[in-house]
């Protein structure tokens, strides 16, 4: 059973009373097995199987733990668990309320958020210095939309006093973009949080304990979506040391005000590697000993074995590093496929790649541009999902995009002239326009705020 390999500090953990409880598990400590083993004694203790809500980074460390549980426990029990990653869950609750509901990718979201950004023209504002584009705008608005619950206007104008003057057009393009997401049935997976958040203000979800999983990288919204859940026990699961995604929204401080947050919190640390030898152990110990410490940590070896030191090796440039790498491959004793190269960029990655090929040792790459991101597998799509569905606004839009002088906005004018001809049919409008004269479109869109 999943308790009975359970270590002494990982028994202690999974087997907590029913409450708020926080375990610091470094990894290679088995942070799974202990969530696994958490759930495996909720369940033996009796505890609704639907009534679970396991929360993940990525689906994979979801179908993982639940594939762990189905050893133990019969299918149709496991499966009434509620698991997946915070926007997965959340995506599916909201298609029960919704079901026309469309999630769209961040690029295409970009190209909408554009075209309102483009309707402003900021050059008869004689402003007394440049706007942001309405690229940076957008990934700043969707970096508020994860790190702050206050308005867009006090996060932004903390960060950038000096466009105060700007302020209201800012607001403006957001407000407009959040309207027109609503009226065509889109959702960002920002939206996901925010619209579920919204939902639990006034509705309960009823859980006997969520189990959250990489809690160190929560965000803020993620920490007030979990809030908004009320379950009756609380149990994170995370590593102080290892929260390196602030620049992506996540705040440390969900993990490191835990305890204050929660009086009746229970800390759990997990201390024993089974991941790492010593030598390894040892300077990754000498790394983080001088980092401000909030919960007590001090890592043990629990792995036996050979061992071999770390090495680290300097070169004058980037050439001989490569060709450093391709030799030592060569020569080792390792089987190739027992090697992985980490790089920093793709462009280390094309001379370590060549230098290999070189020498002749086979590789296989990862990462790079997907088939599906190629810009003509992209036209045929939204070709294809304008056929599925003539609403698709933001198909159109995408298509036009391969058009010399077409910009987003005038884009969707076309796209809201076809409506207009066919009737609110898209295809009716293409192919047999039944009205004649053009649509009334706002007449104030060129200087709105200008």
């Amino acid at each position: 059973m999943p308790l009975s390999a359970l270590n002494e500090d990982q028994l202690s953990a999974a087997t907590a009373p029913l409450g708020h409880n926080l375990i610091i598990a470094s990894a290679g400590t088995g942070k799974t097995s202990t969530i696994v083993g958490r759930i495996a004694h909720l369940l033996h203790k009796g505890i609704d199987p639907s009534k679970i809500l396991l929360l993940t980074f990525t689906n994979k460390a979801a179908g993982e733990m639940i594939a762990r549980l189905e050893r133990h426990f019969p299918k149709k029990v496991v499966s009434k668990i509620e698991s997946g990653t915070f926007h997965a869950v959340s995506y599916r609750w909201l298609k029960e309320l919704h079901p026309n509901l469309a999630l769209k990718q961040p690029s295409e979201l970009k190209t909408l958020f554009r075209s309102i950004y483009e309707k402003r023209n900021f050059e008869r504002m004689n402003l007394p210095l440049a706007p942001f584009s309405a690229t940076y705008l957008y990934e700043m608005y969707s970096l508020y939309q994860n790190a702050s619950l206050e308005g867009f206007d006090v996060w932004f104008l903390e960060k950038y006093p000096d466009h105060e003057v700007l302020m209201d057009a800012y607001m403006d393009i957001a407000q407009e973009f959040e309207q027109e997401k609503i009226d065509y049935g889109f959702a960002s997976f920002n939206d996901l949080l925010l619209r579920m958040k919204s939902h639990l203000e006034n509705n309960i979800i009823h859980f006997e304990e969520v189990l959250v999983d990489e809690y160190q990288d929560t965000n803020t919204l993620q920490g007030a979506l979990i809030d908004s859940l009320k379950p009756r026990s609380l149990f994170c699961v995370g590593d102080y040391d290892q929260s390196i995604y602030a620049f992506n929204g996540a705040n440390i401080e969900n993990i490191a005000t835990y305890s204050k947050r929660y009086t009746d919190a229970n800390v759990f640390t997990l201390s024993i590697n089974y991941r790492s030898t010593a030598p390894i152990l040892s300077l990754a110990n000498r790394v983080i000993e001088r980092n401000e410490r909030i919960y007590p940590k001090k890592l043990v070896v629990g792995r036996i074995g050979k061992t071999h030191p770390p090495r680290l090796l300097m070169y004058n440039d980037l050439f001989e590093q490569y060709q450093s790498i391709a030799q030592s491959i060569k020569h080792t004793h390792v089987p190739n496929d027992q090697i992985a190269i980490i790089f920093r960029n793709n462009s280390s990655a094309d001379g370590i790649e060549a230098c290999l090929r070189e020498l002749g040792i086979p590789c296989k790459r990862k990462g790079g541009t997907s088939f599906f991101d190629a810009k003509e597998i992209k036209f045929l799509l939204d070709l294809l999902a304008l056929l599925v569905n003539p609403k698709d606004m933001m198909a159109f839009i995408h298509v036009f995009e391969y058009a010399s002088g077409v910009g987003s906005a005038l884009s969707k004018e076309f796209f809201q002239c076809f409506l207009h001809f066919g009737n609110g049919n898209f295809m009716q409008g293409v192919l047999y326009p039944q009205v004649n004269d053009l649509p009334k479109l706002n007449p104030n869109k060129n200087v709105q705020l200008g």
